[in-house]
């Protein structure tokens, strides 16, 4: 039986922070964190693992359909050029943040409190004018890793995790089991509890109510030196914490582990087309 979404008391959340900081493990003024991990080599090794060359995106499509998981959705305009005009041209108006919007989280997008990553204080760093630090072009060179898929759905032996469940670091480490691999600094793992099976199934998700990495999944993906996170599913809701730490992954992974994420993908498991030792359905 899954074992139950018991979330620690937010005084253990507080010592956890403190003992996954990673303020001043790349220097004072580092803006990367864990793309830190992704070396010249990583790269190359990355690349040696190509097989079929297959491009397949996990992106949601753009939504402008306002609902209640797409408060702000996309805005899409066709501008007008006479009768008869030589090209198309339009206008996109994205809300970058939120469930609908597949997007990149600069590691300074959310506090613990008033902190962020590497000793800064939000009321320094968020200005009128955008980010002062670790602000999204800190990422302009772009994300070349390996990427590792852990069905965690499959390893418990379901289509789909329900709203009442969470992702523990035993859960990381049965996907590894069952899919013959196992996670390495430097990768971005992506990982899968069925979501879009189950919205399939039953309707939209509610918010209010999901799928959640638990605190000490955290600390796995920090002892592993993962670079990139990302998945159907990132805090769990609902959950006991104050303000300080409602979304505690985002606080944890983006204020002191400087994990970059990728948020609201689709990840869903290939089809085929990728070795079995490296990714299963």
């Amino acid at each position: 039986m899954p074992e139950p979404r018991v979330f620690p008391p937010e005084k253990e959340l507080e010592a956890l922070f403190d003992r996954l900081n990673n303020a001043g493990r790349w220097g004072p003024d580092d803006e990367l964190g864990t793309l830190n991990y992704i070396s010249a080599r990583k790269r190359v090794a990355a690349a040696a693992l190509v097989r079929t060359g297959r491009a397949m995106s996990i992106a949601r499509d753009l939504n402008t359909q306002q609902s209640a998981n797409n408060p702000s959705p996309v805005r899409h305009t066709m501008c007008y050029q006479a009768h008869e005009p030589i090209g198309a041209i339009d206008e996109l108006e994205l809300g970058m943040h939120g469930f609908s919007l597949t997007h990149l989280d600069a590691i300074a997008h959310v506090y613990r409190g008033q902190d962020v990553y590497n000793g800064r204080k939000a009321g320094a760093v968020a200005t009128p004018g955008g980010l002062s630090y670790c602000d999204i072009l800190a990422q302009k060179d772009g994300i070349f890793t390996r990427g590792v898929l852990l069905n965690i759905a499959a390893a418990r032996g379901v289509s789909w995790m329900t709203p009442d469940q969470g992702v523990f670091a035993a859960d990381l480490d049965a996907a590894e089991k069952r899919q013959e691999v196992r996670v390495e600094s430097g990768d971005a793992i992506f990982v899968y509890t069925g979501l879009q099976k189950r919205e399939a199934a039953e309707g939209p998700e509610n918010l209010g109510q999901r799928v959640g990495i638990m605190p000490d999944a955290i600390k796995w993906m920090h002892e592993r030196e993962i670079a990139v996170y990302s998945g159907d599913c990132v805090d769990a809701f609902p959950n006991p914490y104050s303000m300080r730490y409602v979304i505690y992954f985002h606080a944890i992974a983006l204020a002191v582990v400087a994990a970059v994420r990728r948020s609201s993908p689709m990840a869903s498991p290939p089809c085929g087309g990728m070795p079995s030792s490296n990714i299963r359905k």
